[in-house]
C-alpha cells in the first residue's frame, strides 16, 4: 500500500510541475544560460555523428525545456530556438518533427517574404529524402531543385525579390571553410581554454554539422535554381523615394545645419566648404578601441592595409553586387575567393572584410546625410570598432568605465560644435558583453558572466542616456538594428533608449518593404531605405550598402533640411513632424518618411 500511495504522489507531482504556468519572459535576460562540456576538437564533433549526437541530445532538453517552461513574448527569440530543434531534427531523420517546427516557425514570421519563404528548403529536402528514403540518390538534388523553383513559382516575385537575391549571393560565396570557419576560430579558442562552451556559442556547432550535411551538398543546384527564378522574372521593384526627396537649392536664405556623424570615422575632403571647422582644422573628437583619445580621423591602419584597401574597397563592392544580383568583375573574385577559402586564410580574409567595412561606414553615412543639402555642415565623432573575430581588447572594468566617460565627451563635443544633428549608425546589446567575457575566458560560469555584463551595460546605458538627456536641444538619430528582432527585449542601446530628443529608424526598401534583418520594437518609430544605398566610402568610390545604418542617416538627413529651413524647431517638433507626414502601411509595421511632406510642413517651398 505504502509503495502504491508513494506512486501516486510522485504522480501528481509530476503533474502539478507540468500544470504549472510557464514564466513569461519581457527580456531575453531572463532566458536561462546553458554551459556543454567539450574536450578536444570542435571540427571533429561537427563531422562525427556519434560525438555530435551525444552534445545534441542536452542542446535539444535545454532548448525544449526552455520553450515549455517559458512564455516568450519575443517572437524572434521562439522562431530562433524552434529554428534550431528543426536543424537537430534534420540532422537526426526525425522529418516529421522538422517539418512541424518549420511550420510552428512560418507561422511565427512576421515580414511579408519571411511569412512565404520561412522553411522553404526543408519542406523540399524532407520530401524527396521521405520519398526516396535518403539523401544518397543520384536525383536527390534534382527533385530538390525542382520543388523549390515550384514553390518559389507561386509567390509574388517582388515580395520575395530581395531575399531569393540575397540567398543566391550567399549560396555563391559558400563553401568548407565558411562553414566551419566560426567553429575552428571563434569557438575552438574558447574551447580549449575552459573545455566549455555556452548556449549563445553552441548553436554554432549545429548550424556548421547542418550546412555540412543539408546545405554544401545543395550548392550548385540552389544556385542554378535561385539564378533560373531571377533570369525569368527581372522586373525591377518601384522606387517610392524618388519622388518623396527633395534636393535644398543653393543660393537661399537658409541657416547652416551642424550634422555630427557619430560613427567610424568621415573623410570629410569628401565634402569641401561643408565641414565643420575648428580654426583651420576639421571638428573632430575620436576615440580608439582602449577607448582613449585618438588624433585619427580615420582608423589608423598599417601600411600594408593601406596600399591593399582598393583591393579590400573592391570586395566591398563585390559583396554588394551579389547582394543585388550584379555580375561584375568584383563579384566574380569575391565568388572564387570565398567559396573556395583554405582554411588557414579564413580568419585573415574575414577580418579584412570585417576592417574595410567599419573604415568605410561612417563616411558611407555621412555622405546619406549630407546629400542634397548645401547648408548641412559635417563634424566627425569617430567611434572605433573592433574587427577581429576574438574581442581585443578583452573587456576589463577600466575599459568599460573609460567607455561611459566618453560617451560624456562625445556630447560635449556635439554640443560645442553647434550640431543640431546627430547620427548613430551603431549599438550595443546586453548580450553581446557575456559572449565576450566567454570568448576572453572571465567570469567562472554563466551566472558570474550575467551579472558582469548587466553591470557593465548598465554602466553604458545609463551614461549615454545620460549624455543624450543633457542635449536637448540636439536631434540624435539611431539605427534600430540588424539583427532582425525586438531591440527593447533585447536591451539594445541606444535603440532601445526613450527620449523626446532621441528617435529611432528601421530600414525598407526602395519599394517600402520592411528589409529582412531590420529590427523593430515600441522605440523604432520610423522607417526610411536602408538596402543597397549608394554613397561615399573613404577616397571618394561609391558603393552600395545595406542595413539600419544606412536609413537612420536618412532621416539625419530630412531633419537638417528641415531645420535648415526653419532653424527654430525644437527636436521633439522636428521628430512629430516627420511622424504626422509619413505613411503608415496597412499591416501597422512600417511608418514610411515622406520629406517632401515633412518639408513642406516645416515651410519649405520650391
Amino acid at each position: 500500500m505504502k509503495k502504491t500511495i508513494c506512486a501516486l504522489v510522485a504522480a501528481l507531482a509530476v503533474a502539478a510541475a507540468f500544470a504549472q504556468t510557464p514564466k513569461r519572459v519581457d527580456k531575453a535576460d531572463d532566458l536561462p544560460r546553458f554551459s556543454y562540456p567539450v574536450q578536444g576538437e570542435l571540427e571533429s564533433i561537427v563531422r562525427d555523428g556519434q560525438r555530435f549526437n551525444a552534445l545534441a541530445v542536452s542542446v535539444r532538453r535545454d532548448i525544449e525545456a526552455t520553450l515549455a517552461g517559458y512564455e516568450i513574448t519575443d517572437p524572434a527569440t521562439r522562431r530562433q530556438l524552434l529554428g534550431q530543434l528543426v536543424q537537430l531534427d534534420m540532422l537526426e531523420g526525425r522529418y516529421d518533427d522538422a517539418l512541424r517546427r518549420a511550420a510552428q516557425v512560418q507561422q511565427l514570421q512576421e515580414k511579408p517574404a519571411d511569412k512565404l519563404l520561412s522553411g522553404l528548403t526543408v519542406r523540399a529536402v524532407t520530401a524527396v529524402a521521405k520519398r526516396s528514403g535518403g539523401r544518397n540518390s543520384p536525383a536527390y538534388t534534382s527533385e530538390v531543385g525542382r520543388l523549390v523553383a515550384e514553390e518559389l513559382a507561386r509567390h509574388p516575385y517582388l515580395v520575395i525579390r530581395n531575399d531569393i537575391q540575397s540567398a543566391k549571393g550567399g549560396m555563391e560565396t559558400f563553401g568548407e571553410a565558411l562553414a566551419l570557419g566560426r567553429v575552428r576560430n571563434v569557438l575552438q579558442p574558447v574551447a580549449t581554454q575552459t573545455g566549455a562552451l555556452s548556449s549563445d556559442l553552441v548553436p554554432n556547432m549545429i548550424s556548421a554539422r547542418y550546412a555540412l550535411e543539408f546545405v554544401l551538398p545543395l550548392k550548385a543546384t540552389l544556385v542554378e535554381t535561385y539564378s533560373r527564378y531571377l533570369a525569368a522574372n527581372k522586373v525591377d521593384k518601384p522606387d517610392i523615394w524618388a519622388a518623396r526627396d527633395v534636393a535644398l537649392p543653393a543660393g537661399r536664405n537658409y541657416a547652416t545645419v551642424g550634422v555630427v556623424i557619430w560613427d567610424s570615422g568621415v573623410d570629410t575632403q569628401l565634402f569641401p566648404g561643408r565641414v565643420v571647422t575648428t580654426g583651420d582644422k576639421p571638428a573632430m573628437i575620436a576615440f580608439d578601441l582602449h577607448n582613449r583619445p585618438s588624433p585619427y580621423a580615420l582608423k589608423a591602419l598599417p601600411a600594408d592595409l593601406q596600399s591593399k584597401m582598393p583591393i579590400l574597397q573592391a570586395r566591398s563592392k563585390g559583396m554588394s553586387d551579389l547582394q543585388s544580383n550584379i555580375e561584375s568583375a568584383e563579384a566574380t573574385e569575391v565568388k572564387a575567393l570565398l567559396s573556395n577559402l583554405p582554411p588557414a586564410q579564413y580568419k585573415g580574409t574575414v577580418e579584412e572584410l570585417r576592417l574595410v567595412g567599419s573604415y568605410s561606414h561612417g563616411t558611407h553615412v555621412a555622405g546619406i546625410a549630407m546629400a542634397g543639402n548645401p547648408y548641412a555642415r559635417v563634424a566627425n565623432a569617430r567611434i572605433e570598432f573592433g574587427h577581429t573575430l576574438l574581442p581585443d581588447p578583452c573587456p576589463t572594468p577600466e575599459l568599460h568605465q573609460r567607455a561611459a566617460e566618453s560617451f560624456g565627451a562625445y556630447v560635449d563635443f556635439i554640443r560645442k560644435s553647434g550640431a543640431r544633428v546627430v547620427n548613430m549608425s551603431w549599438g550595443g546589446d546586453l548580450r553581446s558583453y557575456e559572449v565576450e567575457m566567454e570568448q576572453c575566458g572571465i567570469g567562472k560560469d554563466t551566472a558570474e558572466r550575467k551579472t558582469l555584463a548587466r553591470g557593465y551595460f548598465d554602466l553604458h546605458l545609463k551614461a549615454l542616456t545620460r549624455a543624450i538627456a543633457s542635449a536637448p536641444e540636439v536631434l540624435f538619430v539611431t539605427a534600430a538594428g540588424n539583427s532582425g528582432n525586438d531591440a527593447t527585449f533585447n536591451d539594445v542601446y541606444p535603440s532601445s533608449i526613450v527620449l523626446p530628443n532621441l528617435v529611432t529608424v528601421g530600414a525598407v526598401d526602395k519599394a517600402g518593404d520592411e528589409a529582412s534583418f531590420t529590427s523593430y520594437g515600441p522605440t523604432v518609430l520610423l522607417h526610411a531605405n536602408g538596402y543597397q544605398v549608394d554613397s561615399f566610402v573613404p577616397g571618394g568610390r561609391r558603393i552600395a550598402f545595406s542595413g539600419t545604418s544606412m536609413a537612420s542617416p536618412q532621416v539625419a538627413n530630412l531633419a537638417a533640411k528641415m531645420l535648415a529651413v526653419k532653424p527654430s524647431l525644437k527636436p521633439a517638433e522636428v521628430i512629430s513632424i516627420i511622424r504626422s507626414t509619413a505613411e503608415r502601411t496597412e499591416d501597422g509595421r512600417r511608418t514610411l518618411i515622406h520629406p517632401a511632406k515633412a518639408l513642406a510642413a516645416a515651410g519649405y517651398q520650391p
